[in-house]
């Protein structure tokens, strides 16, 4: 590949060639009814769908009214409150005694285990 820039025939060919890609594009579009093929190096950042950054988020109003929207359904049903009202539970607390005994289960497992082999 040569490392000079292209001389003024071979830009006038490639312009040609261009041309001619475009037509039969056009000609093929017309034949099967879709989009002519546009090259992936033309893509500009203004042809691409903009995406959409960032966390949705509602307003303490908005979550509100919903909340009480909920309330009212499940109310209506008879139900009282909906499961996404989650009340504070009192935290599990196992015993000394509870876990000795899981723990002399578990012993009592894997002896039987390394028995068995």
């Amino acid at each position: 590949m040569p490392s000079s820039s292209p001389s003024l025939d071979q830009l006038k060919r490639a312009l040609a060639i261009a041309e001619q890609i475009q037509k039969l594009e056009a000609e093929y579009a017309a034949l099967l009814g879709g989009k002519p093929a546009v090259a992936p190096t033309s893509i500009t950042a203004a042809a691409k769908p903009a995406k959409r950054g960032g966390k949705r988020t509602l307003s303490a109003e908005a979550r509100a009214k919903m909340a009480a929207a909920a309330e009212a359904r499940w109310a209506k049903k008879g139900r009282g409150v909906p499961p996404l009202v989650k009340t504070a539970r009192k935290k599990r607390v196992l015993s000394a005694e509870g876990r000795a005994r899981i723990v002399a289960a578990v012993k009592a497992r894997h002896a039987a285990a390394r028995k068995a082999k």
